[in-house]
């Protein structure tokens, strides 16, 4: 809004000159960032107070940690904050007629509303289970397929760049130019679909400790910050992309302030969610900032990269798969409980440190990933 308000009228009036710097991706990132982060620490007092004051708070599940039990009645829900500061920095300060910005935060808000109803649920019955599984499913394809379907549409406007290589499949660490896979368009959809999907069940499985999601999810976004950069810059008229080998397509860059600010609102949100949490962030948070990541990991073409990148979500949805999977056919299991991060805690880690450690792997394969774009 800042950006499609205030840079046309520096061409009107000599004094506004300034305004040009509103050109700059990098400039507008650093200022989604900020005013996430102070958003989130100017709103977040007040949020948690009323919080507690309307009683909405955390239910444990029965058959968790013994350590979990002084949890119950926390405030929950605290992803509603992350989403307005998220949301509102995005609006301010991205090109907001950029499709790509406009199919991510419709699904990050989308995905938030479904995270919300399933907040909702399980505090009104008083139980860990809310949303049925199916309808919580259903809402993310419908969604995330609406979204991912409109890039594919001549009405949404997208570049032609992007058209040229929207259904190929870039490898980690090869050359785009020298080796890619294009997937039928139905296929690609399919797949992109479930990349979305899987990312966002993924982040809110890994949701369990104290700021153990919100951790690896900024870490993911610095990522993505810098891929979405480097696949739309152009240095010297010379496009980034083409020196680096990836897939290229000059609207994406403008996903970087999106990235800004979901890392400017994780920081604020990371100080009031850390060791011992003051607030949970919930489904309404860990559903919409994992579809948030998919979109990216698509729009980004990285979404192969996405499995090392987001390790440490792969690692966590697949503890629950395999747990689920072997005690239905053996009847034992595999984990002494899932997700993993519960493992340790039962082999009797402390809470921080299981917290620590994940976060530490995430930084790792973030910095593996990164190297990726030289590595090829």
């Amino acid at each position: 809004m800042i950006y499609e308000l205030f840079f046309p009228l520096r061409q009107h009036y000599g004094a506004l000159s300034w305004l040009n710097v509103l050109r700059y991706i990098p400039f507008r990132t650093i200022m989604a960032t900020l005013s996430a982060m102070l958003l989130t620490f100017l709103l977040a007092p007040w949020f948690i107070r009323e919080l507690r004051r309307k009683q909405i708070g955390q239910v444990v599940r029965a058959d968790g940690p013994e350590s979990h039990r002084i949890k119950a009645g926390t405030p929950t829900m605290g992803g509603a904050l992350i989403l307005l500061s998220l949301l509102v920095p995005t609006v301010l300060w991205a090109d907001l007629r950029n499709p790509f910005v406009l199919a991510t935060t419709a699904v990050t808000a989308g995905y938030g509303v479904i995270g919300y109803l399933d907040d909702y649920l399980k505090i009104k019955r008083k139980s860990s289970g809310g949303l049925p599984g199916r309808y919580k499913i259903l809402g993310q394809v419908l969604i995330g397929g609406a979204a991912i379907a409109y890039t594919f549409l001549p009405e949404s406007r997208l570049p032609p760049d992007w058209y040229a290589i929207r259904t190929r499949l870039a490898l980690p660490f090869v050359a785009f130019s020298k080796l890619n896979f294009d997937l039928p368009v139905g296929l690609y959809i399919a797949f992109a679909l479930f990349v979305v999907v899987a990312m966002s069940n993924a982040v809110n499985l890994t949701d369990g400790l104290d700021g153990l999601a919100i951790g690896p999810v900024m870490t993911n976004a610095v990522v993505y910050l810098i891929w979405a950069y480097v696949t739309g810059a152009t240095i010297a008229r010379f496009p980034l992309a083409d020196y680096l080998d990836i897939p290229r397509v000059a609207s994406v860059g403008e996903l970087a302030v999106y990235c800004g600010a979901v890392v400017g609102a994780g920081i604020g949100f990371l100080w009031y969610n850390a060791y011992p949490a003051q607030v949970f962030m919930g489904d309404v948070g860990s559903l919409a900032l994992g579809g948030g990541l998919g979109m990216l990991a698509i729009f980004t073409k990285t979404e192969l990269l996405t499995v090392l990148l987001g390790g440490i979500f792969v690692l966590e949805a697949v503890s629950v798969i395999a747990q689920v999977v072997s005690f239905k056919l053996t009847g034992k299991r595999v984990f002494l409980m899932a997700p993993i991060h519960h493992h340790f805690e039962k082999k009797g880690w402390a809470e921080p440190k299981v917290i620590v450690r994940f976060w530490i792997i995430s930084i790792l394969l973030a910095l593996v990933s990164l190297a990726s774009l030289k590595l090829r």
